[in-house]
Order: C-alpha cells, then sequence, then structure tokens
C-alpha cells in the first residue's frame, strides 16, 4: 500500500524530510521494505503538506501533488530544497485496485488547517462504503474532486472534526465505526494540524524518533538509527515535539499514557539534519 510521514520539529527543509535520508519516502516510493496487503511500489503519485517556517507566509497548511512517481518530478526537488517547515505530511501512492490515479487521489488532503493521509482501505468497497456517504451533506459529497476510500475518509473526519474539541476522539471515532462496518479494512492514518501529529495503526505499521527537540511518525524508517521505536497493531498514537504516546485504538481509557516519552529520554542523533 502507501507509505507516509509526519513531522514536527525545528525548522528543517522538505529535501531534509522527504529526499536526503538513506531510506527516505522518495526511496521508499520504488524500494519500501514492508508492503502489506498488495503492491511492490508506491509509483501512482505523491504529495507534500507543510506548516512553513517564515514569519510573513500566511498561516495554514501548504501543499503539493502530482499523480506521477515522486522521483520523476524534478519541480518538487526544486521546490523541496529552497522550502522550510516546522511541520509537514508527505505520501507516496500505491493505488488500489480499481481507484483512479490522479492528482486529486493523492494524500494530503487538506481544509487548510489540517493534512491527512491514509495508508490502507475500506475493505469492500463500495458497497460497505454506502451508508458512510449517507452521512456527508450532498453538497460535500458532490465537491469530492476524485472519489475514493481515502477522500470520503477525510469529508467524514472534516466533519468531526469541525464539529469536535478532541481531534484524537473524533479519528479515533471515525476509524472505529468504519472497522465494523468493514472488517478487514487497513486504515492507518496521519492527521496533523502543525502542532500535533495524530495517528491509527490498523493492520499496516507505523514508528517514531524523536530528535533535537522534534519528532517524526513513518510508515518505515528513514535510516537505521535505533531509535526508531515501532507503534504497535490496533493503536491510536498522539505525538507532539515532547514525543509519541498511544492506546489500544478500541480502548475506553480517556488517556494516551501508554509507552508515554518523557523528557528524560535519550534522544538519538537523527539524519534529519535540523537547521540551527
Amino acid at each position: 500500500m502507501c507509505r507516509h510521514f509526519g513531522y514536527l520539529g525545528p525548522p528543517v527543509s522538505l529535501a531534509e524530510l522527504v529526499l536526503d535520508p538513506p531510506h527516505s519516502l522518495a526511496v521508499q516510493s520504488y524500494a519500501p521494505t514492508d508492503m502489506r496487503g498488495g503492491g511492490k511500489v508506491n509509483v501512482d503519485g505523491f504529495g507534500v503538506g507543510w506548516f512553513s517556517a517564515e514569519a510573513e507566509a500566511p498561516p495554514g497548511a501548504r501543499r503539493y501533488r502530482r499523480a506521477v512517481p515522486i522521483w520523476q518530478d524534478a519541480a518538487f526537488a526544486e521546490l523541496a530544497r529552497g522550502t522550510v517547515a516546522v511541520g509537514a505530511l508527505a505520501a507516496v501512492r500505491n493505488a488500489t485496485a480499481g481507484m483512479p490515479v490522479a492528482e486529486a487521489a493523492c494524500a494530503p488532503f487538506t481544509d487548510g488547517q489540517w493534512l491527512f493521509s491514509l495508508n490502507g482501505r475500506i475493505a469492500g468497497w463500495p458497497d460497505t462504503a454506502v451508508w458512510l456517504a449517507d452521512s456527508v451533506p450532498r453538497r460535500e459529497l458532490l465537491g469530492i474532486q476524485v472519489l475514493t476510500d481515502a477522500s470520503l475518509l477525510w469529508a467524514l473526519l472534516r466533519q468531526r472534526l469541525a464539529a469536535s474539541h478532541d481531534p484524537a476522539a473524533a479519528l479515533a471515532g471515525l476509524i472505529t465505526e468504519v472497522l465494523a462496518a468493514a472488517p478487514g479494512s487497513r486504515l492507518t492514518t496521519l492527521l496533523t494540524d502543525g502542532r500535533q501529529i495524530l495517528g491509527t495503526t490498523v493492520t499496516h505499521s507505523l514508528c517514531w524518533r524523536r530528535s533535537s527537540a522534534g519528532v517524526l511518525v513513518a510508515s518505515e524508517p528513514f535510516d537505521d538509527d535505533p531509535g526508531w521505536q515501532p507503534i504497535p497493531d490496533g493503536q491510536l498514537v498522539v505525538a507532539d515535539r515532547s514525543g509519541v504516546r498511544y492506546r489500544p485504538l478500541k480502548s475506553d481509557r480517556d488517556d494516551t499514557s501508554s509507552d508515554d516519552t518523557s523528557s528524560d529520554d535519550t534522544e538519538s542523533e537523527s539524519h534529519v539534519h535540523q537547521r540551527r
């Protein structure tokens, strides 16, 4: 399936995040190491969203997407060298059979405040998702540029984020309901507003690493740094610059204290070189 990552931390160029590490997202587009559920490469498009480090930049998320392999896009490589961010979410896509290959189908999806990515699929699509679509206002449903399971999930999540003061609960509630309606779905997600990264692990993996006051949450490690830690399956993930916390997705617990990272943890040196 797809590969994606989220970053929060000191200002860093997009190239240092997306292109430069030994096992960067660009490398994962053609040489991923953990492709569960079908597919061997992620060449059906890519997208990068970021929160600018420039004081004069407009607030909110910016985004760049293309329906080509990331390594074919010289324009993005040039953009990435000159763009500095304090938060980012990026993905390379392996389209599910039957889903369109189009720029509008590539993550991250955004409303200007949030960036969202899905690694996986809704099982039994589209039949199992009919009830989901029924809960989206018709005008908004008709406004979806390319209808895929990921874009439908984003439309539903946008509604819940707007109605809730707890984005983690909004994400967890949606994923739990989809799993109940479509058992066997693969629903590993990432969601960020530039201040926190939220996510779920359902079948597909995530891992994380702290470095220089920042945090990375990714499908696969960017390098062989021993600081990378796997996140178990079936978790709700909440991350900020201090670290990562997660709890069972279907748990009734209100806290996210398991496997918490404290400020006393020893931080491993990162391959993502931070700007001083």
